[in-house]
């Protein structure tokens, strides 16, 4: 428990200061630029939810991962090959 009073307190002091930095990067926009329309309109948002629910779903046949587990394989002995 000796190392843990060193290690606990650094994991959470790393933790608030990669949170403050993200807020003045990301939120404050410190280094300048903008937030993007298509990020915070709320439009834009709904424009896109109806295209992709427009969308024609068309799909194919169940693709299996792996066919070996399903045992459903023909083994062919050596000598028809």
């Amino acid at each position: 428990m000796g190392r843990a009073k060193y290690i606990i307190p650094a994991v959470l002091g790393s933790f608030a200061i990669s949170y403050v930095a993200d807020q003045l990067v990301a939120d404050k926009k410190i280094f300048g630029g903008t937030t993007p329309k298509t990020v915070s309109s709320q439009e834009w948002w709904e424009e896109t939810d109806k295209k992709f629910q427009a969308w024609p779903r068309t799909a194919g046949p169940p693709v299996v991962m792996n066919p070996i587990t399903r045992q459903n394989f023909i083994v062919k002995s050596k000598t028809e090959a």
